[in-house]
């Protein structure tokens, strides 16, 4: 897999409805996981929050979204980050090191709890971005 540029929106209690809603709208096959799933929030209030979703359209679009946690700032009309994934580390890392430097890193590029290397930036310009290179598949 070559890497993929697509939007990743951020919500506040509404992603799983609003990624519905997208589906209905695009078609396709939606995954949902929430913050208890993937055991990452101490908060009873968020363990059924979505810590990730992706809609995947028979056309090739991909859209992301995720819930943001209560813990953390979310400014609507400023909801969007631009995620950038794929299988090839090498390029991604690159791809990170360009984005990071002189911006703010939010969150180191290094192993995640799913397998994955991933990262979250915030560039020179203001623009928030998430990096993941996806871990070996688990047979």
């Amino acid at each position: 897999m070559s890497a993929r540029l697509n939007p990743y929106l951020s919500f506040r209690d509404t992603a799983r409805p609003a990624m519905e809603f997208y589906q209905s709208v695009f078609g396709g096959d939606l995954s949902i996981s929430t913050f208890g799933d993937m055991h990452l929030s101490e908060d009873a209030a968020e363990q059924d929050k979505v810590m990730h979703a992706s809609l995947e359209t028979p056309g090739g679009l991909t859209l992301m979204a995720s819930d943001t946690p209560a813990a953390m700032e979310l400014i609507t009309g400023n909801n969007i980050t631009v995620s950038l994934s794929g299988d090839d580390q090498a390029e991604l890392r690159g791809y990170w090191e360009k984005l990071s430097d002189g911006g703010q890193v939010t969150m180191p590029f290094e192993q995640a709890p799913w397998g994955d290397i991933f990262g979250m930036c915030t560039d020179k310009f203001g623009v928030a971005w998430m990096i993941d290179a996806v871990g070996p598949q688990q047979g």
